[in-house]
């Protein structure tokens, strides 16, 4: 297993490393402010990782994406994550999606949805999460799919709908099989958001960020029967396809975000003094260099370590579980600790610490909880010892 970038993926990564520091991370103040400006800067940075064949590495080349190979993708993903506005400019922000497409739409659908998700003509969005339920038991979900002749008549309610606000559609997690045991009733069909009864209710502010995760209602929205993705009642095995790489993914860009918290805060130890002496000789100061340290590097080897289980063809559930806890909890305490060395400037909008302290406290809801992840992980593991076994570190 190679913990280092591999010499292949380097010249790629390098690439991408110069694409966020030189062109995203210094747009991102106008990008921040929206409006006509920013959506003009965008489509300039994505018509440039096109020219600079940077487009879409993570997507299939048989879709027009760059083909990376997922471990390569992941060493990429690492530098991508640097900035919120990486996955947008590189084009993979609509990666999940058009994997899913990819595995299950019909011929139909790949047709209307799939080619222009990859040229990032259309946005997309999934809808799962629901406000009157708890969603860390998905089971409860109560917007429900009935096929009338042969069309899908959907009703519910759904928030945290990201991207919904732009997107051409919603992947709908809905139940259709009523009596069927409760994992496998669920399945997921795609809504055109312009179908009459797909009603946006407002964007919902996430800790004073407005990032267009919407609440939506549904009312007796008919899509064709064709709009289901892939088979009835695999709604869970679909969004497990599409959450474990997922998580891989995000832990990998909170790992691009810790490294720039980690790199904002050892030069400003060496730029700022305090009592007759630069703070980074200060032996608290440089407790938060070792604490950072340490778990950016734990974090990122266990992230490497569940990537390579996935690339093995296993489910990796424990390690999957694992990563999510751990770099969540990991990019938030960098954060923090960046934000402590800056002081009252760390507040401020003057440096990126401020929405990125933000963004990472979701990180510890979205996608599982962490309370369901610690669960699922205990219980595995214990279950191996039920059974008679162990887990051996060492051969895993």
């Amino acid at each position: 297993m190679t913990f280092a970038v591999p010499d292949s993926v380097r010249p790629l990564r390098d690439a991408v490393h110069v694409f966020m520091t030189e062109r995203v991370e210094p747009a991102e103040a106008v990008l921040h402010r929206g409006g006509p400006e920013a959506g003009e800067l965008l489509r300039d940075l994505q018509a440039e990782a096109k020219k600079e064949g940077l487009w879409a590495l993570g997507h299939p080349a048989e879709l027009g994406g760059g083909g990376l190979p997922f471990l390569d993708y992941v060493y990429v993903n690492e530098v991508q994550g640097r900035s919120e506005f990486g996955q947008l400019a590189l084009g993979t922000f609509t990666l999940q999606d058009s994997l899913m497409l990819h595995l299950y739409a019909g011929p139909e659908q790949r047709e209307r949805f799939l080619a222009p998700l990859v040229r990032a003509e259309i946005w997309p969005s999934f809808a799962m999460t629901e406000p009157e339920v708890s969603s860390s038991d998905p089971t409860q979900l109560r917007t429900s799919a009935v096929l009338d002749g042969d069309e899908w008549v959907i009703n519910g309610h759904k928030w945290f709908t990201t991207g919904a606000d732009r997107a051409a559609y919603t992947t709908v997690m809905c139940r259709t099989e009523p009596d069927a045991p409760p994992h496998l009733a669920f399945s997921m069909i795609l809504v055109p958001t312009d179908t009459p009864g797909y009603t946006i209710v407002r964007d919902t502010p996430v800790l004073g960020l407005d990032g267009g995760h919407c609440e939506v209602r549904y009312e007796n929205v008919r899509v064709p029967a064709g709009n289901l993705l892939g088979p009835r009642g695999q709604g869970f095995v679909i969004a497990q396809r599409r959450l474990g790489p997922g998580r891989i993914f995000h832990c990998m860009r909170w790992l691009g975000q810790a490294q720039r918290a980690f790199d904002l805060m050892c030069r400003r130890l060496h730029d700022r003094s305090a009592f007759g002496q630069p703070l980074a000789n200060k032996q608290l100061m440089r407790q938060h260099v070792f604490d950072s340290y340490a778990e950016i590097q734990s974090a990122r080897l266990l992230t490497l370590h569940a990537a390579h289980a996935i690339d093995r063809g296993e489910d990796a559930r424990v390690e999957i579980g694992a990563i999510k806890v751990v770099g969540a909890r990991m990019l938030h305490n960098v954060i923090d600790r960046a934000v402590q060395v800056y002081g009252a400037a760390g507040l401020t909008p003057d440096t990126p610490l401020d929405r990125m302290y933000r963004h990472a406290r979701a990180g510890r809801i979205y996608d599982g909880p962490d309370e369901v992840h610690i669960d699922s992980v205990g219980r595995r593991v214990l279950g191996t010892y039920a059974a008679g076994g162990s887990w051996e570190f060492g051969l895993r």
